[in-house]
């Protein structure tokens, strides 16, 4: 029901005007299609000119069936790259999307140039459509731009772009259809299988780096000097993990799989660094998006791990006053014995399953939050409280939260220090590790 006296216009955003969106999404196609056609072309030709171009192929592979009306859903791709750009709702949509295709196409011809390979399978003989089609494609795709699947890259991209949009039976026929596409890389024989999951590596990348709603990962980016220990200890990790890639190849090409923990070390680095939490792309309701979820997964786990040796034989929370208690990461079942949980843990997503309520802050552990984060903090517990027992948490419940519930007791009168506030965490047996200032009184 409207209110009255509110303006109409004010009611609802204001949508853009579709030739806008158009004119725009066709401006970028205009770059972007020469812009593929000359750089993947470019490095296609490189490739041609070397004699040392090797290839990765598992000796089961041999198994895979052409299979040559699959060219048909592999050419789709084409018709949805362009379809993505134009159907959007705003220019923002399609700069974002944009900014996606070029980041994968960036990315790959570059892998292409610095490691090519090259597909090793001889297609047979094909007439018809898909013979015609064979025939195209041959034209300007050599057999070198193999690892990481640029095909596969932008079908991630494009799938995400539209499992958004798509309901129903819709959406069913379009999940369906993107699995075809991913198949067809195999069964046309333009790849081989190592190229797929390096593909769709870069392509939930592509999505991180610009995800659908939400802050640009490097939008805001300052050097961090408080960070620069953690920043370059990440980076130590990402760069170990690279290069146990890079040696392990020789002996085996399962040892790409480094390239996964490398990359969401890296994206951890850059946190540090100065881009901040919002590089773990948590919502306040403690969801991270699905590119998060994927890149940062190694890294999740370790951080899982971490949690259970350091808490394993500690309470899993503490009462601290009124309702308001103090902990882990808690599980799902341990979550909804609380009205509401507030999590500072930007690195952990929330569990599934859980039905309480979940207010989510996300901040970076072992740094000091900023005065905004901190006051915002203190206030969600005052007001979670109105809505039953309240669990403030982060990874290990001893650094992050164990700071905001003792700015809460101070703020509330509950404690007259910081140092006070201290003792009285202290107290309860759990390990706490607060930075007070040298002049504080005990």
């Amino acid at each position: 029901m409207p209110i009255l006296g509110a303006d109409p216009a004010l009611s609802a955003p204001a949508r853009e005007p579709y030739a806008g969106i158009v004119l725009r999404a066709a401006l970028w196609l205009a770059f972007l299609a020469p812009f593929f056609y000359a750089t993947y072309g470019f490095a296609n030709w490189l490739a041609s000119q070397r004699n040392d171009v090797g290839s990765i192929v598992f000796a089961w592979e041999r198994a895979v069936p052409f299979i040559a009306w699959t060219i048909v859903p592999y050419w789709s791709i084409n018709l949805f790259y362009g379809l993505s750009l134009l159907l959007n709702d705003t220019k923002s949509g399609v700069d974002r999307l944009a900014g996606r295709y070029l980041t994968a196409q960036i990315v790959a011809v570059a892998c292409f140039i610095v490691f090519p390979l090259t597909a090793t399978f001889m297609r047979p003989q094909t007439s018809g459509l898909p013979g015609f089609m064979f025939a195209v494609l041959g034209g300007f795709d050599k057999p070198f731009n193999q690892a990481p699947s640029l095909h596969i890259a932008l079908l991630v991209i494009i799938w995400d772009h539209w499992r958004y949009r798509l309901k129903g039976t819709t959406s069913i026929v379009w999940h369906a259809w993107c699995l075809l596409i991913g198949a067809s890389v195999l069964t046309t024989w333009q790849h081989h299988v190592i190229d797929i999951p390096t593909g769709a590596l870069l392509g939930f990348f592509a999505l991180w780096l610009f995800p659908r709603e939400g802050e640009l990962p490097f939008a805001g980016f300052h050097l961090a000097a408080k960070a620069r220990r953690l920043a370059r200890f990440y980076a130590l990790g990402a760069a170990l993990a690279l290069a146990g890639t890079v040696a392990g190849t020789f002996v085996s090409a399962l040892w790409l799989i480094l390239l996964w923990p490398a990359l969401a070390l890296a994206i951890v680095a850059f946190a540090y660094a100065g881009a901040g939490a919002k590089v773990f792309q948590k919502a306040a309701d403690g969801s991270a998006s699905l590119a998060s979820r994927i890149l940062l997964l190694p890294y999740r786990l370790g951080a899982r791990i971490n949690v259970w040796a350091w808490t394993r034989t500690l309470p899993a929370q503490i009462a601290v006053a009124d309702g308001v208690f103090l902990g882990r990461f808690p599980t799902a079942a341990e979550a909804d014995t609380f009205g509401t949980v507030i999590d500072f843990a930007g690195e952990l997503e929330r569990p599934r399953g859980v039905t309480c309520r979940w207010t989510g802050i996300a901040m970076l552990d072992l740094l000091p939050p900023s005065p905004e984060a901190r006051a915002q903090a203190v206030a969600a517990i005052e007001a979670a409280r109105s809505h039953g027992t309240v669990l403030v948490c982060c990874a290990l419940g001893f650094q992050r939260s164990a700071g905001v519930v003792a700015e809460w007791l101070v703020a509330t009168g509950r404690s007259p220090t910081a140092a006070q506030a201290h003792k009285r965490l202290a107290a309860s047996g759990r390990p706490v590790h607060l930075r007070l200032a040298a002049d504080e009184p005990a």
